[in-house]
C-alpha cells in the first residue's frame, strides 16, 4: 500500500489564517498611504494657488482676484496666470476661498491623515 503525503486540515486553516492577517494589514497600510498622498497633493495645490494669487497681485495692479473661480486671469493686461485652478483630489470640488477679496485671501482644505486637520494658506502669512 502506498501512503500519500498531504496537508492536514489544521495546516490548511493555519495557512489561510496567516494569509488573511497579511491581507488585512496590507489593505490598512494601503489606505493610509492613499490618505497621505491626497494630503500631499492638497498641500501642493494650495502652494500653487498661493503662487498664482501672488503673481496676479504683482501683475494686475496690486490687488487679488475677487473670487477663486475655475481659472485665474488678469483682465488688463490679459494674462492667463492659472488656466485651471486645481480641485480637491478626493471630492473633486474647488478649494474654498474665504474671505476672498481684492485685499486679502485665505484658501483652506481639510487633511485626512494629519492633526490638526485644517490646512490654510493666505496672503497674511
Amino acid at each position: 500500500m502506498k501512503i500519500k503525503k498531504s496537508f492536514t486540515l489544521l495546516e490548511m486553516l493555519v495557512v489561510i489564517g496567516i494569509i488573511a492577517v497579511l491581507v488585512s494589514v496590507g489593505i490598512s497600510s494601503y489606505s493610509t498611504v492613499q490618505k497621505k498622498a491626497r494630503d500631499a497633493k492638497r498641500k501642493s495645490d494650495l502652494k500653487t494657488i498661493q503662487s498664482a494669487m501672488e503673481q496676479y497681485y504683482s501683475i494686475c495692479g496690486y490687488e487679488y482676484p475677487a473670487s477663486l473661480g475655475t481659472n485665474i486671469y488678469c483682465a488688463s493686461p490679459t494674462i492667463g496666470i492659472m488656466p485651471v485652478v486645481p480641485n480637491d483630489p478626493k471630492t473633486i470640488t474647488p478649494y474654498p476661498c474665504s474671505p476672498c477679496s481684492t485685499a486679502a485671501y485665505t484658501v483652506c482644505t481639510t487633511l485626512e491623515s494629519e492633526t490638526p486637520s485644517n490646512y490654510c494658506i493666505s496672503n497674511q502669512q
